[in-house]
């Protein structure tokens, strides 16, 4: 993979790995921290399989609604997400894929090395996303993910 295709964000959240995944897995929790305040998450369905897909929306303080469908490409629980917006559903194409998502849930003696990469399928994609916000948004959603996981 090239780096210049990638952004990523790491953090230590002190809590388990499975509440962390968890929160990532279980819709109820997931609309609770997903999109960066003051945007919310007023729809998640998952269906968290490989071949199962999500379909997310996050709410602009506008009111405008920017949602995002995608399909789980791998999943072993407690330890490792993958998913792509390259398809909608059911191995339906999209008609603009975007990115393939990577997270890791390492165990670090009770807490959690929580790891998002977002791999882009051009440059361009990727110094999209940065100029969308990446490093903010998704700093302030793992602070958010943080302080759920704390509470659970």
């Amino acid at each position: 993979m090239s780096a210049d295709r990638e952004l990523m964000l790491t953090r230590l959240i002190d809590a388990p790995r499975e509440k962390v995944y968890r929160a990532w897995t279980d819709a109820s929790l997931l609309k609770q921290w997903f999109a960066p305040l003051p945007y919310t998450a007023p729809v998640a369905e998952l269906d968290v399989r490989p071949g199962g897909s999500a379909f997310i929306v996050m709410r602009g303080p506008d009111g405008k609604d920017l949602p995002n469908h995608g399909v789980y490409l791998e999943v072993v629980p407690n330890q490792r997400l993958v998913s792509t917006d390259a398809y909608t559903k059911a191995w339906e194409p999209s008609e603009k894929p975007f990115m393939t998502l990577i997270l890791t849930f390492e165990d670090e003696g009770g807490k959690t090395r929580y790891t998002a990469r977002v791999r882009h399928w051009t440059v361009a994609d990727r110094e999209a996303h940065e100029k969308m916000g990446f490093h903010q948004g998704w700093g302030i959603c793992a602070d958010q993910l943080a302080a759920l996981v704390a509470r659970i």
